[in-house]
Formats: C-alpha cells, structure tokens, sequence
C-alpha cells in the first residue's frame, strides 16, 4: 500500500464539551487511537473534519484518497453526509465504530461505504483493513465501469441497427450496403459509428 494515500478522517472532538459523558469520552478515545495508528503507521492524514454542512466542501478541496470515518450511535447520519459529499467524486469510505447495531450495515454497504468496521479497534489492525479496502473499491469500481461500458456498446448497437434501417426503407439498400454506408461516412469524418448514426436518427426526425 502507498503510504502517501491521502486520508481524511471524519471525526468527533477529541475533547467532549462534557467531560462527564462516558460514551463522548469513550468515543474520543476509539478516534484518538485510530489517528495515532494512522500516523504510526506513516499515512498521510491531511485533515480531520467534522461532520457538518461544509464537510462536502472540504472534501472537494482536499481531494482525498480515502475517507475514514469514526462514529458511534450517530454512524447512520455521519454516513449520509459522507455518501452524499462524496457522491459526485467516489472514493474508498471505512467506517470505524464501536456501535455494536448492526442493523443498517447493508444499506451502509449498497450507500457507497466500502468497509464496515465493529468494535476491536487496534493499531496494528488498521493497515490491513484499509488494503482491504482498497482491493474492494477498485474492484468494484471496475466493475462499474464495465457496466457502463457494455450499456454504452448495447446503446450504440441500437442506433446502428435503427440507422441501418433507416438507410434500407429510405434508400432501397441491402443491410450490408447501409453498413457499408455509415462505415464509410465515420470514416469520412472521422466519427465513431454509433455518433453518425444517432445524428442521422437526430436528423430524420428533425425533417420528419
């Protein structure tokens, strides 16, 4: 793993405004250790951000390789600010907490969060659940782009067909002369197959 990674961590006050809050003290701790074992470890920890209105500002700003976030009973509203900053740029999310409902663990997962960490938090744990991690978003991400890249091709294999057809009713050709046809015309104008057909489906409309 690339220790230069750039980690926001998403966290809690180290310093409760209540002292005598044994959760909010506990909670501090848990963050306290995960930032000592973070730097122990030699990541970049560029920030520590609150989670507020500004938390999608910040991390657009800071552009961070991977979001940790550390959150306990709140971890259901924690996660949706950190999803919804982070929807429009995806990046590794890890949720550290000590909340041991797990009740809301899928909808966490389906949100976007790439590894759901309960309880047992420990120095020595943190590197291999961030390489974990890591694997898990990268993979997934490829998969998504495959996704969209067989939608892409089944969609331009559409308009191909339909422009093809087209050709054939409106120009009395065979369906390998229309191929031939639009083949040649990408080429003409240096146009992939699936663009002159959606313009020639765009300006057959147009002219009715």
């Amino acid at each position: 793993m690339d220790e230069q990674l750039r980690i926001v961590v998403v966290a809690p006050d180290l310093a409760p405004a209540d002292p005598t809050d044994e959760r909010a003290m506990r909670q501090a701790e848990r963050s306290r250790t995960l930032r000592i074992g973070l730097l122990q470890h030699g990541f970049n920890l560029v920030a520590v951000l609150p989670t507020d209105m500004l938390l999608g500002a910040h991390l657009a700003q800071l552009q961070p390789d991977l979001v940790i976030v550390d959150a306990e009973s709140e971890a259901r509203d924690t996660l949706e600010h950190v999803v919804l900053a982070t929807r429009d740029a995806p990046r590794p999310i890890v949720l550290f907490t000590d909340d041991e409902d797990t009740t809301h663990v899928k909808d966490a997962m389906a949100a976007g969060v790439t590894a759901y960490i309960v309880a047992g938090l420990a120095p020595q744990r943190i590197r291999p659940i961030l390489e974990v991690a890591l694997a898990r978003f990268a993979h997934e991400q490829a998969l998504r782009t495959e996704l969209v890249q067989a939608h892409t091709a089944l969609h331009e294999r559409k308009l191909i067909e339909r422009a093809k057809g087209l050709l054939m009713q409106r120009q009395g050709l065979s369906e390998q002369a229309a191929y031939e046809k639009l083949r040649k015309t990408a080429m003409d104008k240096g146009l992939k197959l699936g663009e002159v057909a959606r313009r020639m489906l765009d300006m057959a409309e147009l002219l009715g």
